[in-house]
């Protein structure tokens, strides 16, 4: 039988990656790109020529049953995502536990990911803290964040450029304007940012300054 690994790639910065990560991708007989395009690039520039395979959030469902054969089979599987460790936030969570489901070994690198970078660099308390990922959409949302602003714990999002105003003005609402918060924004990239202060402060700086890239929003528990 065969093995699944779960192997986190750069965030930005394409030498945020480790060596054993490189080797496995090397090593394993295929792997599975959330986009092969993106990942195309990452290979390319570490030489690695092992053979891609599309999974992704649109056809996960479809594949995981083809991919366990394959790995019960004898195959060794490399599951990577854009950016990040896989599943969170990102596909991985379907074929893992599939996965554990049929006794397949799992192993999971340690690597890159955008929430702990930005819970530390917030300077918010992070011995205890929730992470949150995205915020529902519609449904749900305010509920959501009406149970969380009784939250203790620092808090950590992620969230699109374009809702960024939208969702810091509603932890205004829900949290209070002095509540801290912080917003990491195009973490390991050339232009990484950290705006640090108030959730009045912050929200002011953005509705001012459209951001773009990738964000990260931590905020601190409630008192």
């Amino acid at each position: 039988m065969g093995k699944l690994y779960i192997v986190p790639t750069p965030i930005g910065n394409l030498e945020d990656i480790t060596l054993r990560a490189i080797n496995i991708l090397k090593k394993a007989d295929t792997i599975l790109a959330e986009d092969t395009r993106t990942s195309g690039k990452l290979l390319q520039h570490y030489e690695i020529t092992t053979p891609m395979q599309s999974h992704h959030m649109h056809n996960e469902h479809r594949t995981v049953d083809a991919i366990i054969k394959r790995i019960v089979s004898g195959e060794t599987i490399a599951l990577i995502s854009d950016a990040g460790t896989p599943a969170i936030s990102d596909p991985g969570f379907l074929l893992t536990r599939a996965c554990i489901e049929n006794d397949i070994a799992v192993e999971c690198l340690p690597g890159a990911t955008a929430l702990i970078p930005a819970l530390v660099n917030s300077g918010l308390p992070n011995d205890k803290f929730v992470f949150e990922g995205f915020l529902p959409v519609k449904k749900g949302r305010q509920t959501r964040l009406k149970l969380l602003a009784e939250e203790a714990r620092t808090m950590v999002f992620y969230e699109s450029p374009h809702k960024l105003v939208k969702t810091l003005g509603q932890f205004v609402d829900y949290f209070g304007e002095d509540r801290p918060v912080s917003v990491s924004r195009e973490l390991t990239k050339i232009y990484e940012e950290t705006i640090r202060g108030t959730a009045a402060e912050v929200l002011a700086h953005y509705s001012n300054k459209p951001p773009k890239g990738e964000i990260v929003i931590a905020v601190a528990g409630k008192k």
